[in-house]
């Protein structure tokens, strides 16, 4: 691991060499190019400076120990060899997790398709709750959020809705929220106070660019239509709303929110060529079910991975054990506790496979 480490480290000090570069500097293309992978590298060669850094010093306190010293002073050595030994425990963890195979998508923006499942209006009021969660947390981080389409029924909630998180490492923090989120309450509808369960499935796809999927515009079948609102009626009688297919798949994506063709035409694809890429990693990792498989869960979208329990005033995330009894907090968007614990037991899952 060390010579590993070396390299990255060797690998920094010629990259910052280079961007300094008068001839790099010039050539804006290359120069970005670099600058990237140099930031890419920051972090494990700060943690590796400070690794080495830790063991001279446990070094030096060791050859101290071999001289003739005063007890206190023996005392003092010792106690702060103990300390940097345990440092660079923690550094030597730390190391491994940075040096683990990174998720090529980690870094891009994220589509969130959340729609309602069981339990009728009750789920789709409950997706408008996740919609408003997931909003006022990207909103904590200092993120952009954007509707993409949207599907209202006629007391406010959403049949489906799909919206873009644009934000640095947003998929590499949502990624783990796919799957079917359960809700336990007592609707405002039930006169007898008799809680209901109901169900909303999550979707996290990284968003796609043009690079990233390939879209032969013969395999598209694109129709327009006039926008609809809650109970069917029309909104609008210009034919601004668009429905794209893509035809070996059958994936279909309607939108309608913008007042424009084009922009419901750029939105839709958006989300297609999201989808896109979601199912050609799906498929690539089905050939890799057994490596796939973590304690956070399949990443399955039809498996149960948390519950909101109301009544109860908790929050349970079923894949690692977890429950919070601070509902009301989660749901303003206060979820870094969840994630945090997410990406640890992954991690953790991910450095049992390498050892």
């Amino acid at each position: 691991m060390i010579d590993k480490l070396q390299a990255l480290e060797d690998k920094y000090e010629q990259l910052g060499s280079l961007l300094s570069d008068p001839d790099v500097i010039s050539n804006q293309v290359e120069w970005q190019k670099h600058a990237k992978a140099h930031a890419s590298l920051t972090d494990v060669v700060t943690v590796f400076r400070d690794y080495k850094k830790t063991s001279a010093g446990i070094d030096e306190a060791r050859e101290m120990l071999e001289e003739k010293l005063d007890d206190d002073f023996r005392e003092m050595v010792e106690t702060e060899l103990e300390d940097l030994k345990t440092r660079r425990e923690e550094l030597e963890q730390k190391l491994k997790i940075l040096l683990l195979p990174k998720d090529p998508n980690d870094e891009k923006n994220v589509i969130v398709e959340i729609r309602a499942g069981a339990g009728g209006e009750e789920a789709a009021l409950f997706a408008g709750d996740l919609l408003r969660m997931y909003s006022k947390y990207a909103e904590i981080k200092g993120w952009k959020t954007e509707i993409l389409s949207s599907n209202i029924t006629d007391i406010g909630g959403f049949k489906e809705i799909a919206f873009l998180i644009e934000g640095h490492g947003a998929y590499s923090m949502l990624k783990f929220e796919s799957g079917v989120h359960r809700v336990q309450r007592v609707p405002d509808t039930e006169s007898s106070g008799r809680i209901h369960t109901s169900t909303v499935t999550v979707a996290v796809l990284p968003e796609a660019e043009e690079v990233d999927v390939a879209i032969d515009p013969n395999d598209l079948r694109i129709d327009v239509f006039c926008s609809s609102g809650p109970g069917g009626q029309s909104v609008n009688t210009t034919q601004s709303a668009v429905r794209v297919t893509h035809i070996p798949t059958g994936i279909v994506v309607s939108c309608q929110d913008e007042k424009s063709q084009h922009k419901n035409k750029d939105k839709a694809m958006k989300v297609l060529r999201a989808r896109l890429l979601d199912k050609a990693q799906e498929e690539q990792s089905a050939q890799l079910a057994s490596t796939r498989k973590s304690q956070v869960g399949t990443g399955d979208r039809s498996e149960r991975i948390r519950t909101y329990n109301f009544p109860q005033g908790r929050v349970t995330d079923h894949r690692i054990g977890l429950t919070l009894h601070r509902l009301g907090q989660v749901l303003e968007g206060e979820l870094e506790d969840i994630i945090q614990a997410l990406i640890t037991t992954d991690q953790a899952e991910k450095l049992k496979q390498v050892e």
